[in-house]
């Protein structure tokens, strides 16, 4: 998830289905510069749901993305390919220069598949618009680097990315911080947002121990299959959680925060 840049307008976006996908909402703002864009949108929709014949109209699809109030709100998206049909159906002056830009934009992907320092670079300017400071930012960008080396090695490894990747955070998250995801969220009082956004210093560096410890486990045991590595997640948590629990030991104070982005700074 993020946010790119088109002539000082933001426009958010999110990866689905290994593609981005855009909203809609933004993009007719930025054509339009309609004070209601929502508005324009819905009643183009109408338009569009009343031609049979209009194929991209079925490809819109209802993805969460941040809204203004710091939630994740399902909002209409599209893909680049969807987005160039829909841009025919708004009149504007600028449809040929976004046309252009949004070409280029969709061709990140490949540059970030060959580069992977331009995704990182990207994320960060994201977390800069937001607000984050930049020692926190740095942590955040390694924690994902981890994170996605863990998913690789749990996808070649047969487990099913959803559900079965979803359990297996769980059981790294309950041993590092005796709260499964959804407590964790709960305890911060969240909804919806991504609670490693949430973080603070600590929090992200037991995750990274939790999930790099996961990762080399895997490796070295040769995990095949959910069930090996639903074991192994949990022994690699409780290496983390071991190290929280010493550290609040000496400290003297917990390490688990109920602190988020959006009431208090992290720090």
């Amino acid at each position: 998830m993020g946010l790119i840049v088109f002539q000082d307008k933001n426009i958010r976006r999110v990866r689905h289905n290994e593609e981005w996908y855009y909203s809609i909402v933004d993009i007719i703002a930025v054509l339009t510069e309609s004070s209601i864009p929502k508005r324009y949108w819905s009643d183009l929709k109408k338009k569009l749901r009343n031609e049979e014949s209009y194929e991209p109209y079925e490809k819109i699809v209802r993805l969460k993305l941040d809204a203004d109030d710091g939630k994740l709100r399902e909002t209409d998206c599209a893909n680049v390919e969807t987005l160039f049909r829909l841009i025919q159906s708004v009149p504007s002056p600028k449809a040929n220069v976004f046309k252009v830009w949004l070409a280029r934009v969709g061709y990140e992907r490949i540059e970030e598949i060959n580069n992977p320092e331009l995704a990182q670079d990207r994320a960060k300017k994201y977390y800069e618009l937001k607000g984050y400071p930049k020692e926190w930012i740095d942590k955040r960008i390694r924690g994902i680097a981890i994170r996605q080396n863990l998913a690789e090695e749990w996808k070649n490894r047969e487990v099913k990315e959803g559900k079965e990747f979803a359990i297996l955070t769980n059981e790294i998250s309950k041993a590092t911080f005796n709260k499964d995801v959804t407590e964790y969220k709960k305890f911060k009082g969240l909804d919806n947002q991504n609670l490693r956004d949430h973080m603070d210093d600590w929090e992200l560096i037991l995750t990274m121990v939790g999930e790099k410890a996961t990762t080399d486990l895997t490796i070295s045991k040769d995990n095949q299959g959910f069930q090996e590595c639903k074991e192994t997640a949990k022994e690699g948590g409780e290496i983390a959680g071991n190290t929280r629990k010493e550290l609040e030991r000496k400290l003297g104070k917990p390490l688990v925060s109920d602190k988020n982005h959006i009431k208090k700074k992290l720090k």
